[in-house]
């Protein structure tokens, strides 16, 4: 479970416009960052839902109450569906949840097959999938790319797409399978003509009495729309609408995306604005990070024909709805303290049953390869710039070929950078940082249970190793991955992922993930959400975040302050900042601006010139778990206040082991903590001898074993309270246990 703490009371009490934070009333695109592709959308009540292709990954469905946050609530397909491939594209294609008749309903493709899942509530569990029955009334098969149209008869229908030319609507029964009623559209996309290209990713809504049908061109973008009055296949009944997106915006060749297609259908809100979700690829060296998840406006004229806003870079009004507290979409901190995955994990590809667990040792996750030729990796998206990954890892790597720790890829699964936890040809433990051909390896001089971190600054990526989570030792030169990062795959649509794996015979154990370290320096340039500042001109590969004016803002999303298994806590704030102005305030906020916790505000002075960089600090209120961090910048006037560079937040001191014995020999882990026969033992040190006293002194309990950082015990006491000991020759540490 991912321990985050939001500031999420008075958010979800009555949504004010006027009482409604300034972090809530703009965003700025993408608002799911990272591969969310052929995206649909579905308004039930007050709540939203989204999903789509995963291509490789197990698909996703993500919940909203504003259109602009979003959170990921379930995986409608397992990833131990034998329909699953275990290659690059061999996933889900497609994907609509709607609610019918009291049930939750998922459709999406497999090798161009259709099925369906079932669930009492979003959240599941999902029946297994269902095979959709081609109709015989239909001249060609149900396809891909599909998506659901409920009309205002409650009769519901599967919009299909197959091939360039096929296209249709094919009424649908109270079992979710076709009626036979179908209408063929096949007029829409003619061949050998094809106007249309593919006219792929149909969808359809109805709007002031109108059924309004829009579909994608192809890959290299546009959208269309045509409406009818009817429901008919008749071909004079339908009006074409022309481009669906604002093709005329004079902002357009200056937006970060390009070529925006495959919209969701459009959802009206309580304010009779309506909405769309759709995807797009960034321009040039970010596209491998896949086509990202886009809000925009759908405007109608007095034709009615609806014109969508244009993704170009800059903030858009929100939607006027209640964020409900949730955080910014960007990969979540996990202590792994659930009995389940969040469902914001995917398994890449077809992965059996078994091959994951958080209850066989609680608080960690059991990692355990494929089979001993073929890893197993568990992932995120990968979309934004910077960021810094961190786990803490017990595996007992045997040969060369058993490796654990954090990896990287590209979509295509050809490229990877990795960090992990190995043995080298001579047999020593090493911590090997890695990427294509070129590999620096290290000597673990910690043992089995260590630290990794990955540090993601634009382009490159550094990694390091330790012993206690404070204390890092680099590895090697920095990777630059722009080969990834600038790679649009085209054979199996994934974009980059981050996550953990394991590969070899043995199983490897993680006991958190962290998504950004606040104690590791954040750039200023990669904001997830901004009002009024701007990115200047790269210099070296880095820029600033600029433009900044009084009451502008700036997010820095999910990042982690420490929790219980990562003990730490802040206690200043640093900015680096240039100016030649009088300068300003920054006032730190977690989770929002006015209505979160305000956390530090720090003065910022002329530094002599806008090349000139310094460092302000100030102290900050006690902070712990993760948050979303706004940045308000206030000062005089209207002229730019400052430039910033970096944020880094100052740990408090806290003792470190520097003894040659590496390790914290202060720290015991027990889980559970009451126990019943079976419990789990974590140290800072590798240990021997494992005891258990009564009150009393009296030793009822005792155990010698080869030396290690963590072991599982089996027993049988009495209920009550005792204490148990680890050892070894140089340290002891010790803890009460509760037995129950």
């Amino acid at each position: 479970m991912q321990r985050i703490t939001l500031i999420v009371f008075v958010l979800a009490l009555v949504f004010n416009l006027s009482g409604q934070s300034p972090s809530f009333k703009t965003y700025m695109n993408p608002v799911i960052p990272g591969d969310h592709p052929d995206c649909t959308i579905t308004k039930v009540g007050k709540d939203y839902y989204t999903t789509g292709s995963s291509f490789n990954v197990t698909p996703v469905i993500y919940h909203s109450t504003d259109l602009v946050h979003w959170e990921a609530i379930a995986q409608p397909v397992s990833a131990s569906w034998s329909n699953y491939d275990d290659k690059p594209g061999g996933g889900c294609w497609g994907g609509h949840i709607v609610y019918y008749n009291g049930k939750w309903w998922d459709y999406f493709s497999r090798a161009n097959t259709m099925y369906f899942v079932k669930a009492d509530k979003p959240e599941g569990p999902w029946s297994a999938p269902t095979k959709v029955n081609n109709p015989s009334t239909l001249p060609y098969g149900l396809g891909y790319d599909n998506s659901i149209f409920i009309d205002d008869n409650n009769k519901w229908y599967l919009v299909v797409k197959n091939g360039q030319p096929n296209g249709g609507i094919v009424e649908l029964g109270t079992t979710g399978q076709p009626t036979g009623v179908v209408y063929d559209l096949k007029w829409l996309n003619p061949s050998p003509a094809l106007p249309y290209s593919w006219a792929e990713g149909p969808v359809m809504w109805k709007y002031n009495g109108y059924y309004y049908y829009s579909f994608a061109r192809d890959l290299s973008g546009g959208q269309k729309s045509m409406r009818s009055k009817t429901l008919t296949a008749d071909q004079s009944a339908w009006e074409m609408m022309g481009d669906f997106f604002n093709e005329n915006d004079p902002l357009k060749s200056g937006s970060l995306f390009s070529a925006p297609n495959h919209a969701s259908p459009a959802v009206m809100i309580d304010d009779s604005t309506s909405w769309v979700i759709h995807p797009v690829y960034a321009k040039g060296e970010w596209r491998g990070q896949g086509r990202q998840g886009l809000l925009n406006q759908v405007r109608y004229n007095s034709s009615g024909r609806p014109i969508t806003d244009y993704p170009v870079n800059k903030s858009f009004e929100a939607p006027k709805l209640p964020s409900s507290g949730i955080p910014w979409m960007v990969p979540k901190s996990d202590n792994f303290s659930n009995t389940k995955l969040h469902p914001e994990w995917s398994s890449l590809g077809y992965t059996a049953s078994g091959k994951n667990s958080l209850t066989e040792r609680p608080g960690w996750l059991r990692l355990s390869p494929k089979s001993t030729t073929k890893g197993n990796t568990i992932t995120k998206y990968d979309g934004e710039h910077n960021y810094s990954l961190i786990t803490r890892l017990d595996f007992n790597a045997k040969s060369v070929n058993d490796q654990a720790g954090i990896r990287l890829l590209r979509g295509d699964e050809t490229k990877f950078v990795k960090l992990v936890s190995s043995k080298n040809a001579e047999g020593k433990k090493v911590v090997i940082f890695s990427f294509e051909s070129t590999s620096h390896e290290v000597e673990n001089t910690v043992g089995d249970t260590l630290w990794l971190k990955m540090v993601r600054i634009n382009h490159k990526i550094t990694a390091y190793f330790g012993a206690n989570g404070n204390d890092w030792q680099p590895i090697g030169q920095a990777f630059d991955v722009s080969v990834i990062d600038s790679y649009s795959d085209f054979t199996s649509f994934t974009g980059t992922l981050q996550g953990l794996y394991v590969q070899g015979a043995s199983n490897a154990y993680f006991d958190l993930y962290i998504y950004r370290d606040a104690y590791t320096p954040i750039l200023a340039e990669c904001p997830a959400n901004q009002f009024g500042t701007t990115r200047s001109l790269p210099s070296g590969g880095i820029s600033v975040l600029d433009n900044i004016n009084n009451n502008d803002w700036a997010l820095y999303a999910g990042v982690e302050f420490g929790n219980s298994d990562y003990k730490a806590a802040p206690d200043s704030v640093e900015f680096t900042v240039s100016s030649t102005a009088s300068g300003g305030i920054i006032e730190v906020w977690l989770d929002s601006i006015d209505t979160g916790t305000k956390v530090a505000e720090c003065a910022i002075g002329n530094t002599g010139s806008w090349s000139t960089f310094k460092k302000f600090k100030a102290p900050v209120t006690s902070i712990s778990g993760s948050h979303d961090v706004y940045l308000k910048f206030v000062g005089s006037g209207t002229n730019k206040l400052f430039q910033l560079r970096w944020i880094n937040f100052s740990k408090k001191s806290t003792p470190t082991n520097t003894s040659s014995i590496i390790g914290t020999p202060g720290k015991l882990s027990i889980f559970p903590n009451p126990a019943k026969d079976k419990l789990f033992i974590s140290s800072g040190f590798p240990f021997n001898i494992v005891e258990i006293f009564s009150l009393n002194g009296k030793i009822v309990f005792q155990d010698k074993n080869e030396a290690a950082q963590s072991s599982i015990l089996n027993f049988n006491l009495d209920k009550g309270m005792y204490v148990l000991k680890v050892s070894s020759e140089k340290n002891v540490a010790s803890s009460k246990l509760f037995i129950d």
